[in-house]
């Protein structure tokens, strides 16, 4: 317990900290959001009136202690860019990238997993050099080039779906995780790639240890050695990887959400940056951090479950 509340304090202490170095950031770059809301051709006093609307006459500790506690329960400020508040806009456009994310993640964990497993068992074989050739290629290409791709073959070609007919999950659900699987395939390829080869790696690195050839020395047999006693072992290293690609998965993919004209948080983001929209960067870096933050939070502890060496 003592191991899981220094863990959690140390998630609350960063994730201030990121809060902190966001929000100063944003304030002491070049750039205006009054200014960038209202055209450089508004009068002085009408940026006045904005810059006191929007808080930013103050001194920016002052602003930082107001945002923070606004942020606490929810409220983010208003964008500048759309005039409305941020927690609405985040709101409509978090389904569309969580969706992608779980979608993205449910093809790298149903397809890699395997795919290591069969890559380890058959090392130097003709399915390991295929498998091996596969996944050096899927690293190989560049996400946005591979989101061409797919919606070149199965959205011009095949006319599996229509580029850029992307469907809300508010008007038909069902087509809306009909168009997510098309960019999930784009983010999910490299990913799952990489996790094969680290999987193949740990688990060779494990059949080659001295207690797998007790093992066989005692009669059991391959499978029963692999998934009992290898694959655990070898799932140590390998969780943290794994969670740094969940991680990069829910914290949003910019370029595919860009290829696939998907109005979620990444290319919210984009939008946001060029137009100096201060307010909606900050709570998405926030809710970046907050997801890269947490899920390392959750690895330590399932770490701490699986493997004895390091609990306290």
């Amino acid at each position: 317990m003592k191991y899981i509340i220094q863990k959690f304090t140390a998630l609350i202490l960063t994730l201030l900290l990121v809060s902190f170095f966001t929000f100063i950031a944003f304030q002491v770059i070049p750039g205006d959001s009054a200014v960038a809301s209202l055209g450089t051709s508004a009068t002085k006093e009408a940026i006045e009136a904005l810059r006191e609307e929007l808080g930013l006459n103050k001194n920016i500790f002052v602003r930082y202690v107001s945002w923070l506690g606004n942020a606490l329960q929810g409220d983010f400020g208003t964008s500048s860019q759309f005039g409305m508040p941020v927690s609405n806009l985040i709101k409509d456009r978090m389904p569309v990238t969580l969706w992608l994310a779980v979608l993205s993640i449910i093809f790298i964990l149903i397809l890699s997993i395997p795919l290591g497993i069969e890559s380890a068992k058959k090392e130097g074989g003709l399915s390991d050099r295929l498998i091996t050739l596969l996944t050096h290629t899927a690293m190989a290409i560049p996400p946005f080039f591979l989101g061409i791709i797919i919606t070149l073959l199965f959205g011009l070609v095949l006319k599996w779906f229509t580029p850029g007919k992307y469907v809300g999950f508010k008007e038909n659900f069902g087509q809306f995780i009909g168009y997510l699987i098309y960019p999930a395939i784009a983010i999910a390829i490299p990913k799952i790639a990489m996790v094969v080869k680290f999987l193949r790696s740990s688990l060779i690195r494990q059949l080659k240890m001295d207690y797998v050839r007790t093992a066989r020395s005692k009669g059991n047999q391959e499978n029963v050695i692999l998934y009992r006693h290898v694959l655990k072992n070898a799932f140590i290293p390998v969780i943290t990887f794994i969670a740094m690609v969940i991680a990069d998965v829910l914290a949003g993919s910019i370029i595919i959400e860009q290829v696939f004209g998907l109005p979620g948080m990444g290319r919210m983001l984009v939008t946001a940056i060029s137009n100096r929209d201060f307010s909606v960067v900050q709570a998405i870096v926030l809710y970046i951090a907050a997801v890269v933050i947490l899920i390392n939070f959750i690895v330590d502890i399932l770490y701490q479950r699986i493997d004895p060496r390091v609990r306290p």
